[in-house]
């Protein structure tokens, strides 16, 4: 055979001895056919080097067998982990899978999910949506076109399949763990525009209220780049320039991931302060990061592994039901606070 040529359908009815409609059937397994047929039939494939074009088997089956996967970024680690738990699930279903990252610009959220329902995807899982898409209705309305599963991004009334990380009791324990070994002064160091922040930001000034410590603003720390490599040195930039200033400087800090928290550590010893003795540090994610720094990082564990696997089998469940617009799934996966050596 020339190997230059790709063999056809045609080729392998020929070489087999039977119809193109026979060599159909076993390839898309939709008919019965026996046993001798199908063996002839996978030999001459085989023989061949055959590969059934896609686009037509996706035509036959109405499916493409692949899932878009939206990021807003591909540099934190809690997105990594949590990508590679939805690709080991659904490569073992068979399912190949689209990655785009949006770099946390909700307008480019929007474009690449247009793009992968024009591609065909079965479904589309998107990791922490921008609320402005989510409270703007525009994942309702794509929810009722194509299986769709947001992982974070959860707000009242709004009809999807979240799969959630809870950061609420996640935020509780932490910051309950920094006042029960003494920690006064707590503050808060996250980033812009993400539900996560958002409901970090909500426990800690309930917290503040419920335990009598005055909230105030300057011991809220927010960054710009909260999902970016470049989180820790905005981190470590705006730590060191608020220790610079303050009267009364925090003892406590709870940080919203570990990127974050890994640029706050540094900068806290670059200015030549103790860790844990003059102020203690925590974490969100558990990602590598905050295993490999020094000293290790205490964290709050958001099990992103599970997360990922849970949000591709509830997808892969949607598109199997076929019956996707109407039935709205919640799931959340628990939280649990490490503590290491800050």
């Amino acid at each position: 055979m020339n190997s230059s040529k790709r063999s056809t359908i045609n080729d392998v009815a020929r070489l087999a001895g039977v119809s193109i409609t026979t060599v159909s059937r076993v390839i898309n397994d939709n008919y019965p056919v026996s046993e001798k047929t199908k063996k002839k039939v996978n030999t001459a494939i085989e023989e061949l080097g055959f590969r059934p074009n896609l686009l037509a088997r996706s035509l036959i089956q109405d499916r493409t067998q692949t899932i878009g996967i939206i990021t807003p970024s591909i540099e934190n680690l809690f997105f990594s982990e949590v990508i590679k738990g939805i690709d080991t699930f659904v490569d073992d279903k068979d399912y190949r899978s689209f990655l785009c990252s949006t770099t946390g610009d909700p307008d480019k959220e929007k474009a690449m999910i247009d793009s992968l329902i024009n591609r065909s995807v079965d479904g589309i899982i998107v990791i922490d949506p921008r609320t402005k898409n989510i409270q703007g209705g525009f994942y309702e309305g794509i929810s009722r076109r194509i299986p769709l599963v947001l992982i974070n991004g959860f707000n009242e009334g709004i009809r999807c399949n979240f799969v959630l990380n809870d950061d609420v009791t996640g935020s509780l324990s932490a910051l309950r763990y920094l006042r029960d070994i003494g920690r006064k002064r707590i503050g808060l160091l996250l980033g812009r525009k993400s539900y996560s922040y958002d409901i970090k930001e909500k426990v800690y000034r309930t917290f503040c209220q419920e335990n009598n410590m005055e909230f105030k603003q300057e011991n809220l720390l927010r960054i710009q780049a909260g999902n970016s490599l470049d989180a820790a040195n905005q981190a470590k930039a705006i730590v060191m320039d608020y220790f610079k200033k303050a009267s009364e400087p925090l003892d406590g800090l709870l940080c919203a991931n570990d990127l974050m928290a890994v640029g706050a550590l540094n900068g806290v010893r670059e200015l030549g302060l103790e860790v844990p003795k003059d102020i203690s540090i925590i974490g969100f994610d558990n990602s590598l990061v905050s295993q490999i720094s020094y000293p290790p990082l205490s964290t709050v564990d958001h099990h992103m592994n599970e997360l990922g696997t849970l949000a591709a089998k509830l997808m892969v469940n949607l598109i199997g039901d076929g019956d996707f617009k109407d039935h709205w799934t919640k799931l959340r996966v628990a939280t649990n606070l490490i503590i290491r050596k800050t």
